[in-house]
C-alpha cells in the first residue's frame, strides 16, 4: 500500500529559496533584483509580528501574480492552507477592480499584514526616488488609495517614524 502521508510543510528557508529561484532574473521598476523586494516584505512581516505562515506568504506574495509560479503549483505545494489563501488573496487579478481586491485581502485571515508590508516597501521614499516623476506620482497615489481601502493609515509606519 502506498504511503499517503502528505509531505512536511516547506520550511521558511525552503520557501525563501523557492521564491528566489522563481523570481530569478526579474527586476523591480528601479531595476533592482526582485528578490530584494521579497526579502524586504518578508522582513516587514516578521518585524510586524507576523506568523511563519504570513512570512511564507510574504516570500510568495507576487509569485502567482507575476506568473513565476502557477496557481496549480500553489494548490499542490507543501504549504499550509492559510499560507496558500494569503498568497491568493494578495494576488491581483487582471481587470479586477481595486475594491474587490482589497475586500478579498480584508476577508482573508493574515493577508492584511502581508499587504501592509508590501505597500510599506513599495512606498518607501528611497525606492520611489529613483523613478521618474510621473511614475513616482502615479505609484504614490495608487499605494495611498489601496492603503485607504484597507483601512491603513495614509503613511506607512516607516515614514511616520522617520518624521518624528
Amino acid at each position: 500500500m502506498a504511503d499517503t502521508t502528505p509531505p512536511p510543510p516547506l520550511s521558511l528557508t525552503e520557501v525563501e529559496e523557492l521564491a528566489r529561484r522563481a523570481h530569478a532574473g526579474q527586476t523591480d521598476k528601479a531595476g533592482r533584483p526582485y528578490a530584494e523586494h521579497l526579502a524586504a516584505v518578508a522582513a516587514g512581516v516578521r518585524a510586524r509580528g507576523g506568523s511563519d505562515e504570513q512570512i511564507a506568504a510574504a516570500w510568495l506574495h507576487d509569485a502567482v501574480e507575476d506568473a513565476a509560479l502557477s496557481r496549480e503549483w500553489l494548490a499542490g505545494a507543501a504549504l499550509s492552507e492559510a499560507t496558500k489563501a494569503m498568497v491568493l488573496a494578495v494576488t491581483k487579478r487582471a481587470g479586477e477592480p481595486v475594491e474587490e481586491y482589497t475586500a478579498r485581502i480584508l476577508a482573508t485571515p493574515g493577508a492584511l499584514l502581508v499587504k501592509e508590508s508590501d505597500l510599506a516597501h513599495n512606498a518607501d521614499p528611497a525606492r520611489l526616488a529613483v523613478l521618474d516623476g510621473p511614475t513616482r506620482e502615479r505609484l504614490t497615489a495608487k499605494y495611498a488609495a489601496v492603503r485607504g481601502l484597507l483601512g491603513l493609515t495614509q503613511e506607512p509606519p516607516e515614514v511616520q517614524a522617520s518624521d518624528t
